[in-house]
């Protein structure tokens, strides 16, 4: 077992995830540079949106709370979130504000630069309101994300959930999720992450992450390439302030390397990668978290849960998009299976 009390099966949902979402153009020129793509395929993306695509294709049952605008992109989202069997009930349309998109260029093996479109976009805008409405007493866990930190009215809402969660037994999951170019100042995330610590039960982050978090200093990111930055700064020094910090388990993501759990207890569990060539890195720490809450909710014990999230991180990097790529349940256990089993 994980170590921690799973919620009980009978509640209405697995996992309601929140957060941002976002159609999501990817470049059809791979290997082209930026200034040369010809053309653009349309996708969904964000971070909790596509947990809850992952989730939903794993077999658990799943819900979103973001929030769109009253716009065709709009419509393009909440239709293929309906398509896939995820719950779009409670997400509500924004008024006067623009469901979010992002563009994507796809140079492997190492060059993915995205260009983020959210002035003034609606999943930012979720409040308190939309939180009492969103089941989560009904949940057996609530994703949410460091994006949905970053600014008002979303911060508060977040947290809240958070507390609401944390009152009903709903076991609560953070991805940092860490954009550089959504946060005023990277220091803040790491502020405001720490504050929200003692309300969370397991936080996934990639080293660079954590340590933002962890209030390394340093930062440097590279222009148009906002989901590549180096921090500068000691991991082990970081994950120990994370821990200190009231979080229950610090799940480490080391892309090609694996993974690690730290548990608040003392306990550590490596999971081992599973090696595949690399077509777009983009939407694999979405699709590792959906493999992580999967094992989770099984009850399974912290090595193997994070080998599962292993699998399917390493199956959507050899795919072009987020949410569209995410793999079944059926898919995972064959590639797992292939090589070796967990």
């Amino acid at each position: 077992m994980t170590g921690q009390p799973v919620p009980p099966a009978e509640r209405a949902y697995d996992v309601l995830a929140m957060g941002r979402s976002s159609i999501d153009l990817y470049s059809n020129d791979v290997g082209a540079p930026f200034v040369d793509i010809t053309s653009f395929a349309a996708y969904v993306g964000g971070c909790p949106t596509n947990v809850s695509v992952g989730t939903r294709r794993l077999g658990l049952r799943a819900a979103i709370l973001t929030a769109v605008g009253p716009d065709p992109v709009g419509d393009f989202i909440l239709r293929f979130l309906e398509r896939e069997g995820v719950e779009t009930r409670f997400t509500p349309r924004k008024p006067g504000h623009r469901t979010s998109a992002v563009v994507l260029g796809i140079e492997p093996p190492d060059r993915f630069p995205l260009v983020y479109y959210r002035d003034n976009c609606a999943d930012i805008e979720l409040t308190i309101d939309d939180v009492l409405a969103a089941p989560i007493v009904d949940s057996r866990a609530l994703l949410i994300s460091g994006t949905g930190l970053s600014k008002e009215p979303s911060r508060s809402a977040t947290l809240f959930a958070c507390e609401v969660a944390r009152a009903a037994g709903t076991t609560v999951f953070l991805d940092m999720d860490f954009r550089p170019d959504q946060w005023h100042d990277p220091r803040a995330f790491g502020v405001v992450v720490r504050g929200a610590l003692p309300l969370i039960d397991v936080a996934l982050g990639t080293e660079e992450e954590i340590k933002v978090a962890a209030g390394e200093t340093g930062i440097s990111v590279t222009h148009m390439q906002v989901s590549n930055y180096q921090v500068e700064g000691d991991i082990e020094r970081a994950n120990r302030r994370l821990l200190d910090g009231g979080v229950r388990s610090l799940v480490v993501k080391h892309g090609p390397r694996g993974a690690t759990v730290f548990t608040a207890g003392g306990d550590v569990h490596e999971a081992a990668p599973f090696p595949v060539e690399i077509l777009n890195v983009l939407g694999a720490g979405d699709a590792f978290a959906s493999g992580l809450l999967y094992g989770y909710l099984q009850g399974w014990d912290w090595q193997r849960a994070a080998r599962m999230a292993n699998a399917t991180g390493a199956i959507v990097v050899t795919r072009p998009a987020c949410a569209n790529s995410m793999p079944t349940l059926s898919e995972v256990e064959e590639f797992v299976t292939q090589r070796g089993g967990y």
